[in-house]
């Protein structure tokens, strides 16, 4: 896991590509652009931009060896003051689902929100049945606080998200 670069474009759209029908009851909708290497180079850069105003922290998960991306986490909505909080997003490649790397993944992304950024607190949404995301949250220490009806725009219609959060200290704000 590092950070996301503009050099990630590619591999990044040939993951996607392979993993989008897959993907697709999980994601809002996406353009044919989305795919292409020139449509993750623009979302890279607006990610990166994103950092730089300390909205956004973005990784991509490499393979060892290779260096091909499969997959991303996202931290993202960040705010400080006596908020503290974040949100966080990730996939995979269905090709190594099973082998403990979004967890891994999300349990780095929860230690740098912590000890870099300082916030208190990291969100999670999943649909109502993406339970494959759900074991992934609870392995990593989420726990399960609401349900958002109608809450994300999914798959062609509004969906319900159960949502999770994880509480990464008890010391008072930064």
């Amino acid at each position: 896991m590092r950070g996301v670069r503009v050099g990630d474009a590619a591999g990044l759209a040939d993951t996607l590509t392979r993993n989008r029908a897959y993907m697709a009851p999980f994601e809002p909708w996406r353009s044919e652009v989305f795919f292409t290497e020139a449509g993750q180079a623009a979302r890279i850069e607006a990610l990166l931009a994103e950092r730089d105003a300390g909205r956004t922290a973005s990784y991509v998960l490499v393979e060892t060896g290779s260096g091909m991306p499969v997959g991303m986490i996202n931290l993202g909505s960040i705010t400080l003051g006596p908020f503290r909080s974040g949100g966080i997003g990730y996939w995979v490649d269905r090709a190594r689902h099973g082998r403990g790397l979004a967890t891994a993944a999300v349990e780095e992304a929860c230690r740098i929100a912590r000890d870099e950024i300082g916030l208190h607190r990291v969100e999670a949404g999943t649909l109502v049945d993406n339970v494959a995301s759900q074991r992934v949250l609870a392995k990593a220490g989420f726990e399960q606080y609401g349900l958002a009806p109608r809450y994300l725009h999914i798959n062609g219609a509004w969906r319900d998200h159960c949502l999770f959060q994880r509480l990464l200290h008890d010391d008072p704000p930064l």
